[in-house]
């Protein structure tokens, strides 16, 4: 496992990966010890500039290898929120219906919740039914910073 931090607006994100996947970013504060890495790995690299890019506004998806665990539940709530376009929003309701399981919504939450790759995988474009701007594991500022550089909000 291989982990490198980089800078950001919403702060310094934790980037971790492995045989060449990566598998998490992690918002300031949840930052992990992992065991020693040397920051080679070639997910990270490509990590970095993505995001670097993305930040500047250059950038509206993402093409890197993910290797996020999870359930097949949690899976195909990721995979619904990658589908998700740059700069529009949806609601916890939408994406449950967009799986098939629209008495899902709260589970699609907790799913949303537990998203592993943010910002890559844009849990960030859900929002509540009401429009309001909900939970977000980097915290609200960070979800709001986030849709101002997408020009969502």
């Amino acid at each position: 496992m291989n982990t490198l931090i980089v800078n950001s607006p919403i702060g310094p994100l934790q980037l971790i990966a492995e045989n060449g996947a990566l598998l998490e970013i992690r918002f300031p504060g949840q930052h992990v010890d992992a065991p020693a890495g040397d920051g080679t790995d070639p997910a990270l690299g490509a990590a970095r500039s993505q995001l670097a890019e993305y930040f500047q506004g250059d950038r509206r998806s993402f093409q890197l290898p993910l290797a996020a665990s999870g359930t097949v539940f949690q899976k195909q709530v990721w995979q619904a929120l990658a589908e998700i376009p740059y700069g529009q929003l949806r609601s916890y309701r939408d994406i449950a219906l967009s799986i098939g399981k629209e008495r899902a919504v709260r589970a699609v939450g907790a799913a949303n919740g537990r998203n592993p790759l943010p910002i890559v995988v844009p849990c960030h474009r859900v929002i509540g039914s009401n429009g309001s701007l909900t939970g977000f594991a980097g915290g609200l500022e960070a979800k709001k910073t986030l849709l101002e550089i997408e020009g969502a909000i």
